[in-house]
């Protein structure tokens, strides 16, 4: 019988990070605390935090408050009752965006089940704030699955942000065991209709490695993204944030990642990161300008 010892799986050299905390992340963590404000890249404790505040001047802002209704067995995001709806969350944030002179801002959310529009309104307002403050910032969405409505799915993509991003997380086979309430299919099907509503908006989805899964799958995961013309992917290692999270199964080297980056570039995805460090945000900015340049010239 294999010992706990022999189970665990060696963390490798390539995940070692190396901080930056100059004056654009300390003024930028100051911001959050003073405008009572959450990022998800604190929350989910992003191994980039230090590269995308102190360089390239990026940043995840995480609205609706920082307690899920769903509990994810990957997530490092508290779950439990929501807090009550800020209404002047979205100017907060936009004046933080417009302070430190972010150029691509991502926008992100705890999932709201427990409101009628799951949170869009909020998310809606939110792009529009920034859009008004700072007009040069480019803004991706990444919202929950909205509770599969097309009514709120509708009211977030109204405000026509600059990328939609809604992840995929695991493979089809994974799924019920690593998600919570969403499911496969509802995510594909959030990704198809973001494109019938707003074609030249570009679509993306990100793929946690690690948690069991085969290369037939991840595969297999990115022609079901691509039969919904998913624009960009992401592929990053899962690192386990608690003991009480899913167990990492394995760690992806990064000739593999590149691999599989290599192969995501063959079935049409205009835009690919991939590597063990990469999250669903990591040089967001790239990818947008990326993705639009691509979908242009395809035309």
């Amino acid at each position: 019988m294999a010992t706990k010892r022999e189970e665990h799986v060696r963390k490798p050299d390539w995940l070692k990070i190396k901080l930056n905390t100059n004056e654009s992340y300390t003024g930028l963590k100051k911001l959050m605390r003073e405008k009572n404000l959450h990022t998800v890249c604190e929350e989910a404790k992003c191994p980039n935090i230090h590269e995308c505040w102190a360089e390239r001047k990026t940043a995840t802002f995480m609205i609706l408050g920082d307690i899920c209704t769903r509990a994810c067995r990957f997530c490092a995001v508290k779950s439990g009752l929501p807090n009550e709806l800020d209404e002047q969350e979205p100017e907060r944030v936009a004046d933080s965006v417009r302070i430190m002179d972010l150029k691509h801002v991502v926008i992100t959310a705890v999932a709201r089940d427990d409101l009628n529009d799951k949170g869009a309104t909020i998310f809606a307002e939110t792009v529009r704030a920034i859009r008004r403050k700072s007009p040069f910032t480019t803004v991706e969405v990444l919202p929950s699955d909205m509770g599969g409505s097309e009514e709120n799915l509708r009211i977030l993509m109204d405000a026509r942000p600059n990328i939609f991003n809604h992840n995929i997380e695991t493979v089809r086979r994974l799924t019920p065991k690593v998600r919570a309430i969403a499911t496969y299919e509802r995510t594909l099907e959030v990704l198809r209709r973001c494109k019938e509503m707003y074609a030249d908006i570009p679509t993306k989805s990100s793929v946690m490695l690690g948690l069991g899964e085969t290369k037939e799958e991840i595969l297999e995961t990115m022609d079901d993204l691509r039969a919904v013309d998913v624009d960009i992917l992401t592929l990053g290692q899962y690192m386990q944030p608690t003991k009480k999270h899913l167990k990492i199964k394995k760690y992806w080297t990064p000739e593999e990642f590149a691999e599989l980056r290599d192969i995501a570039f063959s079935k049409g995805f205009k835009h690919c990161e991939s590597g063990p460090l990469v999250r669903s945000s990591y040089h967001a900015d790239e990818q947008v300008n990326a993705a639009q340049k691509n979908i242009q010239s395809a035309k």
